[in-house]
């Protein structure tokens, strides 16, 4: 058994951001599929009891200790790998609210807005106009953050990075739009997380694509 579980699945920016994050400190890993569409077994009792009350993934497992919520995982592996942390207090905190934010604004709006576009049966006009008019202004704010320096936080990647990536190598076509074809330092930053040894696509990195609508 490898030292790392991951319980996720490969259309969920949330786990990406954490199989992302294993995948690029070399961490002896495996995934966990969770048939979040099809079987809902993430919404059973022995889910919620034995892998995470939340009814979430991802989770990860690591001997005895269970973690969700990305940025935890993110924050534990990078803890204990010394790789992609931040540097001192202050960046501490600055790679805090860029996290918040990502959980908060981008991706919190993204994620649910590419769910629906995709996997929802006929989502509500003005509901997905409301989610595009937050998409845009955070992916405006994360550009101009970018413009400035080649990372969140300076000249090397953190886990405010591979955080903030969770849903921006998804395909276009499933958005709708082109976040990187409209967005130039977004797009140079995501080549940038690209060429670091060890990336790999959500879709090749976790169980679960192509989808099969149940």
């Amino acid at each position: 058994m490898a030292e790392y579980q991951l319980h996720c699945f490969a259309q969920s920016g949330n786990s990406y951001r954490a199989a992302l994050m294993l995948n690029l400190i070399g961490a002896d890993w495996e995934p966990v599929f969770v048939d979040f569409f099809a079987a809902g077994v993430q919404r059973t009792p022995e889910f919620r009891t034995d892998v995470n009350e939340m009814g979430e993934a991802p989770v990860l497992v690591h001997g005895a200790k269970k973690l969700s919520q990305s940025g935890v995982i993110l924050t534990y592996l990078a803890d204990r790998s010394g790789k992609f942390q931040p540097e001192n207090y202050d960046e501490q905190l600055e790679c805090l609210r860029w996290l918040l934010f990502d959980n908060q604004k981008l991706n919190g709006y993204l994620g649910p807005y590419r769910f629906l576009k995709n996997f929802a049966p006929k989502p509500d006009p003005g509901g997905m106009a409301f989610l595009k008019g937050r998409i845009d202004n955070s992916l405006a704010i994360l550009d101009k953050r970018l413009a400035k320096a080649p990372f969140m936080l300076g000249g090397r990647p953190t886990i405010a990075d591979i955080s903030l990536v969770g849903y921006l190598y998804y395909p276009a076509e499933e958005f709708g739009f082109d976040i990187a074809g409209d967005h130039p330092a977004i797009a140079s930053w995501l080549g940038r997380i690209k060429a670091l040894p060890g990336w790999a696509h959500p879709y090749d990195l976790m169980p679960g694509h192509p989808f099969k609508r149940p």
